[in-house]
């Protein structure tokens, strides 16, 4: 049974030439933030699930094999007989940055994703699971919405702790940015683990510091904001501190982020008392983290880069830090 559940959209990124047009042609890489996640965590070591809805297609297929060779538990992977699974069309630049620019494969009754059913979502799923991991993407969708309140209800039932990662993506939105901010704002009052962008953190919440950030809802959760090659800012169990990135190469920076919170939650998986880590603890799970998303850079798509524990300690090593990580790449 998994120790992590992610939820949300699984999809296919059609990657354009550098500094060309994805409509005209590139290459597919399988995707979606809360699959990168999983392929990320189980590529780790971390027992996980998968949540969502795929089309019965080819798209489909192809994840199917990929959860089957990770070892991704797939009893929550709900399958679309009538909607495609999803393409989004990435543009790359010379540098590795990507923007988004629409969606192909709709034949008129919508995505898979967005027909994601809160009925089907099985119990079975929670027994053992310490953290369930969602973006925002499925909020866009009224019945989506429905499945991912259904999932949170049934893992604070169960005392499964709660790791946003805000992922907005306005293209996956059919309302203004203030409607969407609206939505997504109560999300943020539940939750143990907050990842935001720099640039989702202003726009969101007018803020860039993590303390701020954590101080300023009920419940203090520990925030971590992105901020590509500048590095990460944090503030967890009442430490607060940045992590610079680690350079690389980049090919392509598709799912960097996604890699950066699997590496993440790699590490809290084996410390259950967030409120109280030691800064030093901290620390070197943001260095692990951080080793994570700049691997992914070094290659092409979100998953395909995605690094095992090993060949992440090998990395910090290389980068002068290696000291309290296991065989496992995890920490004491």
């Amino acid at each position: 049974m998994p120790d992590v559940i992610c939820c949300g959209e699984a999809l296919v990124d059609r990657l354009g030439p550098p500094g060309g047009n994805p409509a005209e042609g590139g290459e597919d890489r399988l995707g979606g933030a809360p699959a990168n996640v999983c392929c990320g965590l189980a590529r780790l070591g971390t027992s996980t699930g998968f949540l969502g809805r795929l089309g019965r297609d080819a798209i489909g297929a192809a994840f199917a094999r990929l959860f089957q060779e990770r070892g991704v538990d797939r009893q929550g992977v709900q399958w679309d007989e009538q909607r495609p699974s999803r393409i989004v069309l990435v543009q790359r630049q010379h540098n590795g940055e990507r923007s988004f620019r629409g969606f192909l494969g709709d034949a008129g009754a919508g995505f898979a994703d967005t027909a994601f059913a809160p009925d089907r979502i099985p119990a079975t799923l929670f027994r053992s699971a310490r953290w369930l991991l969602f973006g925002t993407i499925p909020l866009a969708s009224p019945t989506a919405a429905a499945a991912l309140e259904q999932a949170m209800a049934m893992a604070e039932d169960r005392q499964v702790r709660l790791a946003l990662d805000v992922n907005w993506r306005p293209t996956f939105w059919r309302c203004d940015a203030s409607m969407a901010r609206q939505r997504i704002r109560p999300l943020l009052e539940r939750v143990q683990v907050l990842k935001l962008a720099v640039e989702e953190a202003e726009w969101l919440l007018g803020e860039r510091d993590p303390q701020a950030i954590g101080l300023a809802l009920p419940q203090q959760p520990a925030v971590v904001v992105t901020a590509g090659g500048d590095g990460a800012t944090w503030w967890m169990g009442g430490s607060r501190g940045q992590q610079p990135a680690y350079p690389v190469s980049v090919v392509d920076s598709t799912g960097a982020g996604d890699a950066f919170l699997a590496g993440l939650l790699h590490q809290l998986v084996t410390q259950p008392r967030l409120r109280h880590p030691s800064a030093e603890v901290v620390e070197r799970a943001m260095a692990f983290a951080s080793a994570c998303g700049a691997m992914v850079c070094a290659g092409a798509g979100a998953i395909d880069p995605q690094p095992e524990a090993g060949a992440v300690a090998a990395f910090l090593e290389q980068q002068g830090f290696a000291e309290g990580l296991g065989r496992k790449g995890r920490l004491p």
